[in-house]
């Protein structure tokens, strides 16, 4: 009877330990799961951290603490994976549950997972017998932002649950026939990032007030990693540690289901699948009517348990970047889960109503065991779903009037290569031609590249390859519908994407395959090269307008390499270099040149030739004043409030980790500050300056542009350049352009107290109701073509043509010729247009306006990307033109001064 009443006991303490109940905010009769048993010998968090789900939010340490005492309690049903480290040093990781058969099977999991992905190699009766026995996988992906904190902790009490459930029917099916992955942080230095400032502001108790610090996170918020990007839209270009290593295990899986669980705002409810409109045309039919199972699951247990939510209003699954779109690419049901986030432990609703922390864990806790039971409950058909999915795609491609892509290497060789690489790295297959071939009317020399339709990946490629991805026609005329009436559109991202458009590599397509030999290309991005006559006696030339050629200027500055550069193209030898090519003299250097542009060139993939005389016979002599001298640029970037963190961080990150070279980041208050003579170029990212600069500290950043400074203003940061009390840049924003009609009616408004009366029929209504706003409508994302300056040393050796991300609704105007130049503007309307839904005021509007200008003032310049050059960092495109501003806009000051 003792013993009895001990086990009863401890077994009450556990309930009470995992139903969240804290000091402050205690709710007796609240449980994860109401009626849930659990075994007393499996750890639980109040036993390994010392603290319940209610009375903190975990550090990810503790989180990886807590699985690591999960792992060692029950090492045959749950193992950890290390796949990497965060910018800032901390694990990434995820754990593996399952039965202790399938665990310890895991390699046969993934290869019949593998053998499923492709149809060619796996004959249907061998598919049969897979799925018969296979386990099917269920990945579970927790607080990929930083400050949506529920997930994690869901995360640890679903693998509690999983390990220690009594009386759960569905967790032997769950462990028997599924393998659940779940990867419970994959933003650990933002999540860190927002705990420590949580818990700075955390006083006696927690504060429910929506404008208590505790819920109002500081600049940057906990949102992003530590470069600043949102991790949820790096699934494809792969620019981040967290998104590489995550993306490169899920491929090792292929879980028929992924879910991406998120927080959104405070005062909603809970979202889960199916999605909203539109849908990316790529996905099959069965993805979007299998995501009707795992909502009617979710939903059954919400109702149980009394908890509300929605499904199809937002969150559609159109853009591929996210990681609960991705993973659908090679076939798996991808989701996102979405709770409304308490942002500490507990929050007031608008209602009155207080969220505590614990519900929102439940919430995720419950979708969580919901995913995996729907996949143990569907895993047959799931399975087979998969594997049909792989047989459709390869017949699609075999049946499509484009049958390969082809990545052609005479024009830029890195470009492709990168672009290869990446692909692969997409889970794509990709050939690379042994042999020059003819296809298509056109030849291709040896090294170039075949991607060929007839493959699993097939829908992926289209989605990642085609210059447009068509929008649901229905939706865009609900869009045109609801602007027409004032309301805001439902486009949820951006509506362009294309991956050669974005790094302005030349793909052509093809009717059929090349037969041409050709061996897999690998996954690495850079090809290594040899510098060419390399025992050069006069100097070294590397040839502009790639991205490797900046990286060799950038980091033979930081080695203290004396490098000079062509302001415009010149012949040599009866070779063309671009404008922009650098020209490292042998005799400014040391002995040891040759051997360092070696290895530059093996690291960078950069074409590097030697010669051995100086004679130009067109163009600038190497001596010439069209030829100026690099020192190495000392760059600072505004930081802090008002800066846009995501353009900030994406912009460090390209200067910094694509380009190898530092940048200082400064407050905001000190750019007015007499000590930023100390720095060459200013980057100032998105933001509002004039509310944050006084008078006196724009004089001062103005004299410092006078005494030889390079400021570059992005985005909205040309909002404050243009300013006319500010007058950095003789620009202006434009208003909308208005009919009329329309403007005659403003005007009147205005300027009257009365206006006069008129007589309205359907048409006049629709002007009368019309609004006037400032600009146009804001774009969510669209490419579009722009021009560019060849002649200016701002645009030397940039492609002819650029393909722009244009977001938002700020269009400028052009600079007058006596002002400065306008070194790249956008295409004429009728060929603007590259990929995307572009409103058509806007796309009249933009036409011929800056992209890109320059403008001398004093010693120094001013530079402005009327849009984000650097965003995501996807558009490789843009990065010689960017760079250029701060190298080359350097130079010139320097020479200047």
């Amino acid at each position: 009877m003792i013993r009895k009443t001990v086990t009863l006991l401890k077994f009450a303490c556990v309930v009470v330990l995992f139903a969240g109940i804290s000091p402050v905010h205690a709710s007796d009769d609240f449980t994860y799961w109401p009626g849930a048993g659990y075994d007393p010998a499996v750890p639980t968090m109040h036993e390994v951290l010392g603290y319940t789900p209610d009375e903190r939010i975990a550090w990810s340490h503790d989180v990886r603490r807590y699985f690591e005492a999960l792992a060692a309690f029950a090492p045959e049903r749950l193992v950890l994976v290390d796949y990497g480290r965060s910018w800032e040093g901390r694990p990434l990781f995820y754990a593996v549950l399952s039965a202790a058969e399938n665990v310890a099977n895991r390699e046969q999991v993934q290869a019949g997972m593998q053998a499923l992905r492709d149809p060619r190699v796996t004959s249907r009766a061998a598919a049969l017998e897979i799925i018969s026995t296979q386990p099917a996988v269920t990945w579970l992906a927790y607080s990929v932002h930083g400050n949506e904190i529920s997930p994690s902790e869901a995360g640890m009490l679903t693998a509690y649950h999983l390990l220690a459930a009594r009386g759960d029917p569905r967790v032997p099916e769950i462990m028997q026939n599924t393998v659940v992955v779940i990867n419970p942080v994959q933003n650990p230095d933002g999540r860190d990032r927002f705990i420590h400032r949580f818990e700075t502001a955390l006083g006696l108790e927690p504060s429910a007030d929506r404008i208590s610090a505790e819920h109002n996170e500081p600049w940057p918020s906990g949102r992003t990693n530590h470069y600043l990007f949102d991790l949820n839209r790096d699934w494809f270009m792969r620019t981040q540690p967290e998104t590489i290593g995550h993306a490169d295990e899920v491929l090792k899986w292929l879980p028929v289901a992924f879910v991406d669980l998120h927080e959104m705002g405070s005062d909603s409810t809970y979202f889960f699948a199916p999605e909203a409109h539109p849908y990316n045309p790529h996905l099959a039919e069965d993805q979007k009517t299998n995501l009707s199972l795992f909502g009617r699951t979710n939903a059954g247990w919400f109702d149980r348990f009394g908890i509300d939510y929605f499904t199809r209003e937002v969150y559609d699954a159109f853009y591929p970047g996210y990681g609960a779109s991705w993973p659908a690419y090679f076939g798996s049901i991808a989701m996102t889960f979405e709770q409304a986030s308490a942002r500490g432990l507990v929050f007031r609703q608008y209602d009155g109503r207080e969220l505590h922390f614990r519900e929102t864990i439940r919430n995720q806790f419950v979708a969580s065991l919901g995913t995996a039971e729907t996949v143990a409950k569907h895993r047959q058909k799931l399975l087979t779903d998969f594997y049909e999915y792989q047989v459709s795609a390869i017949a699609e491609g075999r049946q499509e009037s484009v049958r390969s892509y082809l990545i052609p290497t005479q024009a830029d060789q890195p470009g492709a290569d990168k672009l290869a690489g990446l692909l692969v790295q997409n889970g794509i297959e990709v050939g690379q031609a042994q042999a020059a071939f003819k296809a298509c009317g056109q030849q291709y020399q040896a090294g170039s590249y075949i991607v060929d339709l007839a493959q699993p990946a097939k829908r992926h490629i289209r989605t990642l390859m085609d210059a447009r991805v068509p929008l649901d026609q229905p939706f865009l005329d609900e869009q045109e519908a609801r602007r027409a009436r004032n309301l805001p559109d439902q486009i949820y991202d951006v509506t362009a994407w294309s991956l050669p458009l974005m790094m302005n590599v030349a793909v052509q397509t093809c009717s059929r395959v090349p037969s041409v030999q050709t061996q897999p290309r690998n996954s690495e991005l850079v090809i290594a090269a040899d510098v060419q006559e390399a025992d050069s006696s006069v100097a070294y030339l590397v040839p502009w307008g790639t991205r490797p050629a900046v990286q060799v200027l950038a980091r033979a500055l930081r080695a203290g390499i004396k490098v000079k550069s062509s302001d415009l193209a010149f012949t040599h030898a009866g070779r063309e270099y671009p404008g922009g090519t650098l020209i490292i003299d042998v005799a400014d250097n040391d002995a040891q040149l040759a051997e360092q542009l070696a290895q530059l060139a093996a690291a960078t993939g950069a074409e590097i030739v030697g010669v051995n005389d100086s004679w130009v016979t067109d163009g600038p002599s190497f001596g010439s004043a069209r030829v100026v001298r690099h020192t190495p640029p000392r760059v600072a970037i505004a930081w802090d409030t008002p800066t846009s963190q995501y353009v900030a961080g994406n912009t460090r990150f390209v200067v910094e980790r694509q380009f190898d070279y530092p940048v200082t980041a400064i407050r905001t208050q000190h750019l007015g500050s007499s000590r930023l003579s100390g720095y060459d170029v200013l980057i100032l990212p998105s933001g509002n300056y004039r509310a944050a600069l006084s008078d006196a500290a724009v004089s001062r950043l103005k004299r410092w542009v006078d005494d030889g400074g390079v400021l570059i203003g992005i985005h909205s940061a040309m909002r404050f350049l243009a300013d006319p009390k500010v007058d950095l840049l003789a620009v202006r924003r434009e208003q909308l352009v208005l009919d009329e009609a329309i403007e005659a009616s403003a005007t009147a408004e205005e300027d009257q107290a009365t206006v006069p009366g008129q007589l309205l029929d359907e048409t006049s209504y629709k002007h009368a109701i019309t609004a006037t706003p400032d600009g146009p409508d804001s774009v969510a994302g669209v490419l579009v073509k722009a021009e560019v300056e060849n002649l200016h040393w701002l645009g030397a050796g940039v492609a002819p043509q650029l393909n722009v991300l244009v977001r938002g609704a700020d269009i400028y105007t052009p600079l007058r010729i006596n002002d400065g130049v306008n070194v790249a503007h956008f295409a004429a309307a009728e060929e603007l247009l590259n990929s995307g839904y572009l409103w058509e005021e806007n796309r009249q509007q933009l036409a011929f306006k800056p992209f890109t200008v320059v403008q001398r003032r004093g010693r120094g310049y001013v530079i402005g990307f009327t849009q984000d050059p650097n965003v995501r960092a996807y558009l490789d495109g843009l990065n010689v033109l960017f760079m250029n501003a701060i190298f080359r806009g350097a130079a010139h000051a320097s020479a200047s001064r």
